[in-house]
């Protein structure tokens, strides 16, 4: 969910990726298309029947997407690689293969806009290309050449706060001060993106709830939100179904819909 950061919005205020515009006087929803066959959530799509050209479960990827579409969301969010607690990375190729052959169908199809969940430059340069306008970032712009590539589409980004990697990020994990640390982080990333030609106003940040938190964190950064507003940038919150979730309520991923 994308809402906005400022104390007293101004309802003009409004943020534009591509020909599509969002006005912030309310939140947003983004869908989730997991093109992965190992989504934590068990909602994973992807199978190798896909670069086989298979038109039924091509079809059927379709139809979730404009299903995400019709039930209200603003924007859908494609991810080739999962980012799982200890999901191991995949090749340029193999994500390339998941997401770009869908990208390009669905964005004849939707009248929303599409980000692509990535930190490979490789991956947000041919996605943009395709129609994609926002590049969802889980390393907050590590990679410089994924700044650049972004500058140059003049398209909007997402920085998402993760401390480690997928493979590594919830052992140890430990901060001596959880808010003030990743907002930090964050301000950092922002300076790099502007220093580098990415518009401030193209700019969401996401603090990253389940990336290399407990379950006490996530809990500290959704009451403490609040606090991200120094940041000046609407925030993106992600706790669908995440395993905080079911800690609490005792319950598996499929059954954390609400």
């Amino acid at each position: 969910m994308v809402t906005s950061s400022l104390k007293k919005l101004n309802t003009n205020y409004k943020m534009r990726f591509g020909k599509f515009e969002f006005n912030l006087k309310r939140p947003h929803i983004m869908g989730i298309l997991n093109l992965t066959p190992d989504s934590f959530s068990g909602d994973g799509c992807y199978s190798n029947s896909l670069i086989k050209g298979s038109k039924k479960k091509t079809k059927e990827i379709i139809n979730m997407a404009l299903k995400m579409q019709n039930d209200g969301a603003d924007i859908i969010d494609i991810g080739g690689e999962s980012s799982r607690p200890n999901a191991k990375p995949i090749s340029k190729k193999e994500e390339y293969n998941r997401v770009i052959p869908i990208l390009k169908l669905l964005v004849k199809k939707l009248n929303i806009p599409i980000s692509i969940d990535t930190y490979k430059p490789e991956i947000a340069n041919a996605a943009l290309d395709c129609g994609a306008v926002i590049i969802n970032d889980i390393t907050a712009l590590a990679d410089i050449n994924m700044v650049k590539t972004i500058s140059r589409h003049k398209a909007g980004v997402i920085l998402m706060h993760m401390k480690g990697n997928p493979l590594i990020m919830q052992k140890k994990i430990f901060y001596k001060n959880l808010t003030s640390e990743i907002i930090n982080r964050l301000r950092s990333s922002i300076k790099i993106a502007t220093d580098n030609g990415i518009s401030f106003d193209k700019i969401i940040i996401d603090p990253g709830i389940g990336f290399g938190k407990t379950t006490k964190h996530n809990l500290e950064i959704l009451s403490r939100l609040e606090e991200f507003k120094t940041l000046k940038r609407p925030i993106l919150i992600g706790p669908s179904r995440k395993s905080f979730i079911g800690n609490i309520l005792g319950i598996p991923p499929k059954e954390r819909i609400y």
